[in-house]
């Protein structure tokens, strides 16, 4: 596992970057499937939070860098509930909150370790059949349930297009995923605060910016290409 970018080109890629984001977004450096050499050249240059795809990828690296206690981790991988134990253990940020079900056992998990977790719902802004994830129907029912979870720190939204998506397909789910977190915002439920906006990664994430993204994922943008993802 190596990244296809040189040391140096890593980090002109990420302080480029960084002086070019606006100040209300946060750069999370997609690091799944890289040692952690290149988490240490991002860390580095800059940047402070890393988002993986699997938790046991995740734990294994985060051992290795203990003498970096101030990185925060971003899971951004499907979450099966059976590791949501694991994942309040070890992440910060959760984004991909797909169903009620995994809401209710992450917060449960949560009040029992003294936890809070901060979550972002994953979103079908349009149908997708092979993605997880809420769609706008199922989320509208699941709001009222949602909001009595107070051991997780539900505050964002998160949303990924549909594979072949043209640029004006795109800019319409992130501008919509910001219409719908201003709409629950409006609602006015006491716990759930929608104020992050987790969209955008390497293909589309200056859409992202202008629709209003709070969070950015970029792997291949800072890295290079990912390599394959072992069986």
């Amino acid at each position: 596992m190596i990244a296809t970018a040189s040391d140096q080109q890593i980090t002109e890629r990420i302080r480029d970057l960084q002086a070019s984001l606006p100040p209300t977004v946060t750069l999370v450096a997609v690091t799944k499937l890289l040692p952690v050499e290149v988490i240490r050249i991002a860390y580095n240059a800059g940047v402070r939070h890393f988002g993986e795809s699997r938790v046991q990828e995740a734990i294994a690296k985060q051992a290795d860098l203990q003498d970096y206690p101030d990185i925060t981790w971003h899971l951004i991988g499907h979450l099966q509930t059976n590791k949501a134990r694991k994942a309040v253990e070890h992440f910060q940020w959760i984004h991909s909150i797909d169903s009620l079900k995994l809401a209710e056992r992450l917060n449960q998990v949560a009040a029992e370790l003294g936890k809070c977790p901060h979550g972002c719902l994953q979103v079908k802004m349009v149908p997708d059949p092979p993605k997880t994830g809420f769609d706008l129907a199922e989320l509208d029912t699941a709001l009222p349930a949602l909001n009595q979870l107070t051991h997780l720190n539900i505050c964002g939204l998160m949303a990924i297009p549909p594979q072949a998506s043209s640029p004006d397909d795109i800019q319409r789910i992130f501008e919509g995923a910001k219409q719908l977190a201003d709409r629950i915002n409006q609602s006015n439920f006491a716990h759930l605060k929608i104020h992050q906006l987790s969209l955008g990664m390497s293909g589309d994430y200056p859409l992202a910016i202008a629709a209003g993204s709070t969070m950015i994922r970029l792997g291949t943008t800072l890295f290079g290409p990912r390599p394959s993802l072992a069986p």
